[in-house]
């Protein structure tokens, strides 16, 4: 079978597509024919020993896929062969099988396709455990987004709206911006890229505090850091919460005597820890999102899909910041 894989560290021009044995399903696991693999940004991060997991080389990035189960192992009672399952991986997804623990995959509901179910357990089961776990998210609540238009932001404002929330979208362009409207943001900041001196955060913390409303935001979903954290604290609200989701702009510094000013929380976001500290719980979420989704309250945007050859290139449009939704590397019918 073919792989796309990691010998080194480096970025994605360093990945090689390999033609490798196919594994074989141990006691309890299934075989994964895999027809299509989103990519997150943890897939950036891993292939440059950037990431808290580095698996060993060589191995293959992709911590999500949708396929189709090609054979099982002895003992397994919960998949049968032909069954369409999705299912999180960590790493190992861009290749054409992977063998999983019978426990992992999640059935694919009917009429849902390969490349949408793919793109929907890591963005909106970090989201569902974020914002109603860790943020107690309730209707009427004001929430602000930060990196509102890739794969993880666009599902925030979805399940933002389907909860009832108040949705402010922030972005970092006008086409970004369409995006997020498109996804139901009922408002949205526009900040600057790059670094940020004093008198932009101040800029920033004056519009963010000015789409929000008086009051302040409830829940801030910071999915960016840098020097994006720090101006969206200033914006919130009394007894808020805010969300600490992944810094692709860097590790924030925040000042905590603003903390005490708000008597407001700040709080981690770790979805994968979740997933393995509480299976049923997470198990849970995902039906409920399957129901939201056969609701049409969300709906995984799909931007781009590449083929396996071509996976480093879907990579590296996440690690340039330059995804709009989801980007899925696709392995065939």
């Amino acid at each position: 079978m073919k792989a796309l894989r990691s010998h080194a560290t480096g970025g994605p021009e360093t990945l090689t597509l390999d033609e490798i044995d196919a594994p074989v399903p141990g006691k309890g696991q299934v075989l994964i024919a895999v027809k299509a693999c989103a990519i997150n940004f943890p897939d950036t991060l891993m292939i440059r020993d950037l990431y808290q997991f580095k698996p060993e080389r060589p191995y293959a990035p992709g911590g999500e896929i949708a396929g189709v189960v090609e054979a099982i192992g002895e003992g397994v009672t919960r998949w049968k062969v032909g069954d369409k399952v999705l299912c999180g991986t960590g790493n190992g997804g861009l290749a054409e099988k992977v063998v999983v623990d019978q426990g992992r995959p999640f059935a694919i509901p009917e009429g849902v396709s390969f490349e949408t179910a793919s793109a929907i357990l890591m963005t909106y089961g970090t989201n569902i455990h974020g914002l109603k776990d860790r943020g107690h998210i309730k209707a009427g609540d004001t929430l602000l987004v930060l990196g509102a238009a890739g794969g993880v932001g666009i599902a925030a404002v979805e399940l933002g709206k389907a909860w009832g929330a108040r949705v402010i979208a922030a972005v970092s362009s006008e086409e970004k911006a369409a995006i997020a409207r498109e996804a139901g943001a009922d408002d949205v900041v526009i900040y600057p890229t790059g670094a940020l001196d004093k008198a932009q955060q101040r800029a920033l913390t004056d519009a963010f505090k000015a789409a929000c409303g008086p009051d302040g935001a409830n829940l801030i979903y910071d999915i960016v850091g840098g020097d994006y954290s720090e101006p969206a604290l200033r914006a919130i609200a009394w007894e808020g919460r805010f969300l600490v989701v992944g810094f692709p702009a860097g590790i924030a510094k925040m000042p905590l005597n603003l903390t005490l000013l708000k008597s407001c929380d700040i709080c981690g976001v770790f979805w994968g820890a979740f997933t393995a500290r509480e299976p049923e719980k997470n198990a849970a979420h995902i039906a409920e999102l399957f129901a939201l989704l056969k609701a049409g309250k969300i709906n995984p945007r799909v931007s781009q899909t590449f083929p396996l050859e071509r996976g480093g290139e879907a990579i590296k449009l996440l690690e340039d910041r330059k995804a709009l939704g989801k980007v899925v590397v696709t392995m065939g019918a």
